[in-house]
């Protein structure tokens, strides 16, 4: 496996790690939370059910997966880069879009990068089988990250790593060859509850258990229809993912930094003004966010996103209190019904009635 993690390293991938397909002790866990509904609208998560935890079904064959790591801590970005983005959610009409998706869309480039890797090691083992998956198919890859050793399950739910925290993405390569086993990594949460107690809308409910249908992320980009009332105010000003949990964790002063410049920060995704965002017709968006994950969600959603963040920035002291009154009015003949709502909601908040 020496040559294979030289290789991986060389495609910018900074750990790799060999598990078993034998997951069968995750199903309890994964059934329970399917039955308390916690997936909300994916309903591919429940359709797949316990296939996501046998891989030797997903994938007939399989005998052992790979589970890879890659950074994405943009390369040239400012050492106190958590304290920074705690900061901004204080600034109402700044646009906060998660850190991992300011650069490029990661399921392209990891998914290339793994394909590579998986045909080198093919090109060493003739009639190898193998598939590649990043975040793209019925797959629990934290679980199967943490029986390869790339890290422990944080109490958020996310890997994590003593050496490199939490900011990183995984993907995975399934073989049908038996591979020696990574060992496992031990926990290191210890008492600490920082996640937990920072969560804006408590969608972590219990140490190592989310319900997703509270979540900005999943809020932001899973769900298509509208966003719960009570959660709106909550959400503050960010429009696309959250990364609260992760700035909060000790753990991540050690992330690392990316090695591939597709991470880099697109300029109009870092620090953008809200009404700036808001006034991007759907030809632009869809130009500005080429080749990004923010593309996925659409301008319709994008748009709903938006508005709630502008209603919640009326709701505070806020110069541009006029501006956002003026730009959500704009919008209240939008052919969409779900953007018109949460035009209307944010006019309805406090600040919007001021003169």
């Amino acid at each position: 496996m020496s040559s294979v993690r030289d290789w991986a390293r060389e495609l910018g991938f900074s750990q790799i790690g060999v598990s078993s397909v034998d997951l069968s002790c995750a199903e309890p866990g994964l059934t329970a939370w399917l039955a308390a509904g916690f997936h909300g609208g994916m309903d591919y998560m429940a359709r797949h059910g316990l296939k996501r935890a046998r891989p030797a079904e997903l994938v007939p064959g399989t005998v052992s997966v790979i589970s890879a790591r890659m950074d994405y801590l943009p390369k040239n970005g400012p050492p106190d880069w958590a304290g920074l983005e705690l900061e901004r959610l204080q600034r109402p009409g700044e646009a906060v879009v998660s850190v991992y998706a300011r650069g490029r869309d990661y399921h392209k480039v990891m998914r290339a990068r793994l394909s590579t890797l998986a045909q080198r090691l093919a090109g060493q083992v003739q009639g190898l089988g193998h598939r590649v998956f990043t975040d793209s198919a019925p797959v629990l890859e934290a679980e199967l990250a943490t029986r390869s050793g790339l890290g422990w399950r944080g109490k958020h739910t996310l890997v994590l790593d003593r050496q490199a925290g939490s900011m990183f993405f995984l993907g995975e390569i399934f073989v049908d060859m038996a591979l020696p086993a990574s060992e496992p990594a031990s926990a290191h949460c210890g008492s600490c509850s920082a996640c937990i107690d920072l969560c804006p809308t408590r969608a972590i409910v219990a140490p190592y258990r989310l319900d997703a249908r509270r979540c900005i992320s999943y809020l932001t980009i899973e769900h298509d229809g509208p966003i719960p009332e009570p959660l709106r105010p909550l959400m503050g000003n960010r429009i696309y993912g959250c990364d609260d949990c992760q700035l909060v964790c000790p753990w991540n002063k050690y992330a690392q930094r990316s090695s591939l410049p597709d991470f880099d920060a697109r300029p109009e995704l870092t620090g953008a003004q809200l009404l700036t965002l808001w006034d991007w017709s759907e030809e632009e968006f869809l130009q500005r966010t080429q080749g990004s994950a923010i593309r996925r969600i659409g301008h319709e959603r994008w748009l709903r996103n938006l508005a709630v963040a502008l209603g919640n920035a009326l709701a505070q002291p806020n110069a541009q209190a006029a501006a956002i009154r003026s730009a959500l009015q704009r919008r209240l003949d939008h052919p969409s019904a779900l953007v018109r709502e949460h035009v209307l909601w944010a006019l309805g908040q406090p600040g919007a009635a001021l003169q």
